[in-house]
C-alpha cells in the first residue's frame, strides 16, 4: 500500500487522493486506468449516466435499450465492463437484470478530481 493508501488491487482506493494533491505513481495510474477507460467509451458513459439519473440510480437494461441503436448483446457488454470495473453493481430479477451506481464509486472518481484549490487548477486567484 501507498503512501496515498492506494492498493493497486482496488481500484476505487487509488482514487482516494487528488490529482493535485501528489503526482500519480505508475502502480496508481495503472490501477485508476481501466475505470477511466470504462467511461471513456461513448456508449458507457452515456449508459452510465443514464443509470446515475435514473430514480433511485438504479435502471433496468429494458429501460436502457430504447436509447440505443444497439443490439440487446452490446448494450449488455457495456454494462458488464462498468459492472467489472466497479463502478455500477447489478442484480437479476426475473428475466431482467438492474444496473444500480455504485456510490463509493462515483464518490472516488469525484475525489480523483477534486480540487482543496479550485486556483491551483484554473490558475484563478483565490
Amino acid at each position: 500500500m501507498s503512501k496515498s493508501g492506494c492498493d493497486p488491487n482496488d481500484a476505487l482506493a487509488c482514487c482516494s487522493t487528488p490529482l493535485v494533491r501528489e503526482p500519480m505513481t505508475g502502480a496508481r495510474a495503472d490501477a485508476v486506468a481501466p475505470l477511466l477507460r470504462a467511461l471513456g467509451d461513448p456508449v458507457r458513459l452515456r449508459l452510465m449516466s443514464m443509470v446515475v439519473s435514473h430514480e433511485n440510480a438504479e435502471a433496468c437494461v429494458c429501460d436502457l435499450l430504447p436509447a440505443f441503436d444497439l443490439s440487446q448483446p452490446t448494450i449488455s457488454h457495456h454494462l458488464k465492463v462498468l459492472h467489472e470495473t466497479g463502478l455500477l453493481d447489478r442484480e437479476k430479477r426475473g428475466v431482467w437484470v438492474y444496473y444500480q451506481a455504485r456510490p463509493e464509486a462515483l464518490a472516488a472518481l469525484a475525489g480523483l478530481f477534486a480540487s482543496e484549490d479550485l486556483g491551483m487548477v484554473t490558475g484563478a486567484s483565490a
